[in-house]
């Protein structure tokens, strides 16, 4: 009993203090030093990760995140380009105060968002009005317990015939679409969020050209598509921390429908951008390049990402996440995709040699793989996409000799039915942007192909 009211003596005679010595002053520091995309700060108290203002001048501000400090100093990065910074300018801690005293941004969330364009920070980019009335969240969610995740056990419709039937998708499933420049991906991307079985579609463009992010969502995305999808868009030439708060916001929106039972689609476009703002910032502040010019941090965030995604608890929602992955020159042993491949569960890789061809979509079927397929597949389906597998292998591997004119019936007759089928399986693999191919559908065009139990 004593202690407790010694303890709000205590509090007592703290709020006595408050009163005579008036409002208290936010409390705020300065800027010290620029170099590059990094600003020293000094005097102010804020957490890694944390965002701040900076007063420019008596009429402009900016907005700075904290990505590193020594001692006293703070470092930080600006979301936007600064034109007028003075040596000595004011920064305060932007966000609100929560209950145990830490300071957070806040973020549009729920479903006033649905068929709206956001920036990295929530603000609409479509002209079409600003939110009002939306649920505020913070940019980070606590990790899931992997054991309280419910299995990867039914599969999804998402309207690509050769993916429906050869490299099946469950629901929660996390793939990697790897893929060069020019080779259809922003197409298949846009195929997939038109024609998918989901109950939201979350799309983030992060690091693309402006002029792609317009053309998404008009020529590709679509007003169908649209309507029932957010769409999060942090451009190139936006500065590499939006372009990380873009990804990271894209997948707290599509949380936030999972957290409330919904079939989430999210769409990331591209990984390997993400990788890059991060690379750029690590870099910036001093942190020691290792492969391939990356940093280890790299390496540590992309898994952070991507975990974030899939099935929530048993009965509740889902996030089924594409991500692509650019490779350079076409290399699949890229740093950002070998590490890609290793945390995702599965990739589809697009080929620029079918691409050059006219084969759309330019899948190539033997370098893909579904990690899921077995668990949300019958077995008939299994076995048949098998079959596929191996006839359309057989004939890659002996296209030469068929083009020159070598080849003989009747001494292989794997080869002699691969022959025979290949005009058929090649037309079973393409597929024309305005044409969906439902599971049902595919099913029976692979029992066409490969009849029998």
């Amino acid at each position: 009993m004593t202690a407790y009211v010694q303890r709000w003596q205590r509090a007592l005679g703290t709020l006595q203090r408050d009163i005579q010595q008036g409002p208290r002053q936010v409390a705020s520091g300065r800027i010290v030093r620029a170099t590059g995309l990094v600003l020293e700060a000094v005097g102010l108290s804020v957490p890694l990760g944390g965002a701040c203002r900076i007063e420019l001048n008596a009429h402009e501000q900016a907005e700075a995140q904290v990505v590193g400090f020594a001692g006293d100093t703070l470092y930080l990065m600006p979301l936007e380009e600064l034109s007028d910074l003075q040596p000595g300018a004011r920064v305060f801690a932007l966000g609100e105060r929560q209950s145990d005293g830490s300071v957070a941004r806040r973020f549009p969330l729920g479903q006033a968002l649905m068929g709206r364009v956001l920036d990295a920070r929530g603000q609409p980019l479509d002209g079409k009005g600003p939110l009002l009335d939306v649920t505020q969240g913070s940019l980070h969610s606590a990790p899931l317990n992997p054991l309280k995740r419910a299995p990867i056990d039914r599969q999804i419709d998402v309207g690509i015939r050769a993916i429906n039937a050869l490299l099946s998708v469950g629901r929660g499933q996390r793939l990697g679409l790897f893929a060069g420049s020019g080779v259809g991906k922003s197409v298949l991307l846009g195929m997939m969020a038109r024609y998918t079985q989901a109950d939201v579609i979350v799309v983030g463009l992060i690091g693309e050209r402006g002029r792609e992010v317009q053309d998404f969502i008009d020529n590709i995305l679509g007003d169908e598509g649209l309507a029932r999808a957010v769409v999060v868009a942090a451009p190139a030439d936006t500065s590499p921390l939006q372009r990380l708060q873009g990804a990271a916001y894209a997948t707290r929106v599509a949380e936030d429908f999972r957290d409330q039972g919904k079939d989430v689609l999210l769409i990331m476009d591209s990984l390997t951008r993400y990788a890059m703002a991060q690379r750029e910032i690590a870099l910036a502040i001093g942190e020691p390049p290792a492969t391939k010019g990356y940093p280890p941090s790299v390496f540590a965030k992309l898994p952070k990402l991507v975990e974030r995604a899939g099935n929530g608890p048993p009965g509740g929602g889902s996030i089924t996440a594409f991500y692509t992955v650019l490779s350079e020159g076409d290399d699949q042993q890229d740093p950002i995709a070998d590490s890609a491949r290793a945390i995702l569960d599965g990739h589809i890789v697009l080929s620029r040699t079918l691409a050059e061809s006219g084969h759309y979509p330019a899948i190539d079927i033997e370098a893909s793989i579904s990690r899921a397929m077995t668990a949300i597949v019958s077995d008939a389906q299994q076995r048949k996409a098998q079959q596929f597998k191996q006839v359309l292998s057989k004939y890659q591997r002996n296209r030469d000799l068929i083009s020159v004119g070598a080849y003989a019936a009747g001494h292989d007759p794997l080869l002699d039915r691969a022959v025979q089928l290949n005009p058929h399986l090649e037309r079973f693999l393409q597929q024309r942007i305005q044409d969906r191919a439902g599971l049902d559908d595919t099913l029976q065009a692979l029992n066409l192909l490969f009849p029998g139990k």
